[in-house]
């Protein structure tokens, strides 16, 4: 008896290929056929076996992305679309989130920061940590379009012109981490600080305590710092990698050229227009009855970061630093300002920084305020900052919401209250301050301490220019040695040193960075030119670039550091291009020296309660020159200055209409 064994699924593959056989020709052919294969088993047993095999026929393949008629598919273009689609929406989400004036910032990242973080001052850390990161890799929020430039809210501080009238206050960044990331979000002022000589903790925490039903704050930090050695390491950092920006290289020499100005620019800020305020102030530990002691702590602040400033602000009214506002006392601020100033002017860079002291808004008798105005103009002091944390607690406003139970209980806190209800009294102590400070009262004697110095010692100006000419007539290839320090490449940038000459023959210049027209920052003290001559072969005359200590303002000691600063000058502009060397060097030529700000109107920087452009404006015309923001960008994030500076220039217009005109919105 034969037996027909069939593997599984081998009728079913029959059966296919059977009715395949039964489709019409239209059909498109089969891929596969069924064989059917018979082998004698091992008992002579049949067995029926079916394997697959490949049709004669041949089959045409067509691409998967292709139809019938070679077209692209439809399921192709979806996905070129949608990949253009992503990454078009990934650049507009990039434009719009590095914009200061995408309501996100406000509306959502504030109140991100608020539900991840219930400890305020973890938010505010945690917000600078961000911000950091996203400057370091380019991702950082910034201005777009230059508004400024129509110079509309362009201002006169100090003898220099700034962008506009804004500013934000010390608080934000202590330790000096992100002041160019503050810039970018369009204040033409960056305070950072305070900064105490040695580092120390501040209060126990917590210290901060939202009232964020009134948009206001309770903080007792108490100045904590990580010192003044600290954050003078981050701005010479920053300075030195400026310097590298501009193929200088970043060692003392670079840092040093930038500071006395071969960029053109503010040492502080290093930007056109703009300007670097550093809060200084006593440590906690040093007794406030001791006003030599106390003298000697805002003397070190200056002598270790006034390089990198453009302000020295000087805080007095800190309600959180025990017997901080008793040095607010006529004669020990006198004391105290006529120490910082002699300590600014004797600074080692062309160009002083300018002092200003931080008042606080609690001593706002006409008493209390003569006083400080007499020290201010006793001392030398080129202005003040109006306001500060108040130890009052002013009445809910009505415009927000009542103070919550949680918020009701932060009012009874220790600390500085801060917010929009301090406005009303800031302006009127700007009133008061403004009438004190509009020009020097009778009684008042000019500050005889200051040290004579001479600007540019023209001299030795010449010389360096001549120099330099020298090289490029004779066409010698490398310049005289600054005696025994000949100037050798920076191992930390690999930036090697250019000994070039000056070409005359119609070469285009090519400046450094784009300077504005008017030069920023030629302010010099008063000048004597009866200073006697100093001798070239003092040893402090040696040629070494680094420069010591002048223990005493005398005139002939000075002379001796320009004429090492002009030294170090040179060595950093051989190390240019020949093209920018020339450049380089009419920055440095300044006018002349000025007479200085002794008999001028004095600064007023306003801070507190700041909130809008309506504001802004209203302080200012109350006499300020300055608007100083610190709460508003607590709860309005990166975006509130330029949404200020929006709101000032639609107010100014709304005000130049004639009345009944229709404003345009």
């Amino acid at each position: 008896m034969i037996r027909f064994g069939v593997r599984q699924g081998a009728t079913r593959e029959l059966v296919h290929t059977l009715e395949a056989r039964r489709t019409p020709r239209s059909s498109p052919p089969l891929l596969r056929t069924a064989v059917i294969s018979t082998s004698r088993g091992p008992h002579g047993s049949f067995h029926f076996s079916l394997s697959r095999a490949r049709r004669s026929d041949t089959v045409f393949k067509r691409h998967a992305s292709t139809s019938a008629d070679g077209a692209p598919k439809p399921s192709r273009l979806l996905d070129l679309l949608v990949g253009a689609t992503l990454v078009l929406g990934a650049g507009i989400f990039y434009f719009y989130i590095t914009d200061t004036r995408a309501s996100a910032h406000r509306y959502i990242i504030i109140p991100t920061l608020r539900l991840f973080y219930p400890d305020p001052e973890d938010a505010h850390q945690a917000g600078n940590h961000i911000l950091k990161a996203l400057w370091d890799f380019g991702l950082h929020p910034r201005e777009r379009g230059d508004f400024d430039a129509d110079k509309g809210l362009e201002v006169e501080v100090f003898g220099q012109l700034l962008r506009n009238p804004l500013a934000t206050s010390a608080g934000i960044d202590k330790q000096a981490e992100i002041p160019d990331a503050l810039f970018e979000i369009g204040p033409a002022i960056v305070e950072i600080g305070g900064t105490t000589p040695m580092p120390q903790d501040g209060n126990e925490k917590p210290r901060v305590f939202r009232l964020t039903s009134q948009q206001a704050m309770i903080n007792r930090y108490g100045l904590n710092s990580e010192g003044a050695d600290y954050v003078a390491m981050k701005l010479r950092n920053r300075v030195r990698k400026f310097a590298h920006s501009l193929g200088l290289g970043q060692d003392e020499i670079a840092e040093k050229a930038v500071l006395d100005g071969i960029a053109g620019v503010p040492p502080g800020s290093l930007t056109p227009g703009k300007l670097l305020a550093v809060n200084i102030a006593k440590n906690k530990f040093t007794p406030e009855n001791d006003v030599e002691a106390v003298t000697n702590d805002y003397v070190y602040c200056v002598e270790t970061l006034g390089p990198y400033a453009d302000i020295l602000v000087v805080n007095v009214s800190s309600p959180n630093t025990p017997g901080l506002r008793s040095l607010q006392e006529g004669d020990k601020l006198k004391r105290i300002l006529g120490g910082v100033v002699e300590a600014a002017h004797k600074v080692e860079r062309r160009t002083r920084p300018f002092v200003m002291v931080k008042v606080s808004p609690d001593e706002d008798s006409d008493e209390q305020i003569a006083g400080i105005c007499d020290a201010v103009w006793a001392s030398g002091v080129d202005g003040v900052v109006v306001g500060n944390t108040t130890n009052r607690r002013p009445e809910a406003l009505s415009q927000f919401k009542s103070y919550s139970p949680l918020e009701q209980q932060n009012m009874l806190e220790r600390g500085g209250f801060s917010g929009p209800h301090l406005f009303e009294g800031v302006t009127a102590l700007v009133k008061k301050y403004r009438k004190h400070l509009a020009e020097r009262p009778p009684g008042i004697q000019k500050p005889d301490s200051l040290p004579a110095r001479k600007g540019a010692l023209k001299a030795d100006a010449d010389a360096i220019r001549g120099s330099l000419a020298a090289r490029t007539e004779t066409g010698a290839d490398t310049p005289p040695e600054a005696e025994s320090n000949k100037v050798t490449a920076s191992v930390d940038s690999g930036v090697v040193p250019v000994n070039g000459m000056i070409q005359d023959g119609g070469s285009a210049k090519q400046p450094l960075i784009n300077l504005p027209t008017d030069r920023l920052f030629d302010k010099s003290p008063i000048a004597d030119d009866k200073s006697p001559a100093t001798d070239d072969k003092s040893p402090a005359a040696d040629g070494n670039s680094q420069v010591e200590k002048v223990p005493a303002p005398d005139p002939g000691v000075r002379d001796v550091v320009e004429r090492r600063q002009l030294r170090s000058i040179q060595e950093a502009i051989e190390r240019l291009p020949p093209k920018a060397q020339r450049d380089a060097l009419e920055r440095l030529e300044s006018p002349g020296p000025h007479l200085g700000l002794l008999d001028q109107p004095k600064a007023i920087f306003a801070t507190g309660g700041i909130t809008n452009g309506r504001q802004a404006l209203e302080v200012l015309n109350a006499g300020a020159n300055v608007a100083m923001v610190y709460t508003a960008l607590v709860y309005g994030g990166v975006g509130t200055i330029s949404r200020i500076k929006d709101e000032m220039r639609e107010e100014m217009g709304r005000q130049a209409q004639p009345k009944g005109a229709m404003v345009p919105k």
